[in-house]
């Protein structure tokens, strides 16, 4: 074993460390309790929903007492009355069903229903294609 020079000792310490704490972890009650015990600053801060039952969206940051006083109604415009009796008297001329008128307009039975009832919301496109279905000009469309 000729060339290789004396051997000698690492004697050098070696540190193992773990790695630092993540924010879950210092958060953890016994972490808080090392930290205080050190001398540690800690800071505090209450949540404004805490300890509460509520959802975080459920809160009002509105005015409620504005929304409280707001008198304006606000609501859709219906079908007028004279739109709606003349859509089903149209109809009834054709002898058509409410089924049968909606197929002929491309739209669901429901439509029909609903403007025949008064509770659609006008929409121009389908009181076109109804004056166009059954031939008449619809009286009350605004």
């Amino acid at each position: 074993m000729a060339g290789t020079g004396p051997l000698t000792q690492d004697w050098e310490p070696v540190v193992i460390r773990k790695k630092p704490l993540n924010a879950a972890a210092k958060k953890d009650e016994k972490a808080v309790n090392a930290a205080r015990r050190m001398g540690a600053e800690i800071e505090t801060v209450k949540k404004s929903t805490a300890g509460t039952n509520r959802a975080a969206s459920s809160s009002t940051s509105l005015n409620t007492r504005k929304l409280d006083e707001e008198t304006e109604n606000l609501t859709h415009e219906r079908v007028p009355t004279e739109l709606k009796k003349s859509i089903m008297q149209a109809r009834l001329d054709k002898k058509l069903t409410q089924a049968q008128l909606a197929q002929m307009i491309n739209e669901k039975p429901q439509v029909i229903q609903e403007y025949e009832s008064g509770k659609a919301i006008p929409n121009q496109q389908i009181i076109t294609k109804l004056e166009r279905a059954l031939g008449v000009k619809l009286r009350g469309k605004k």
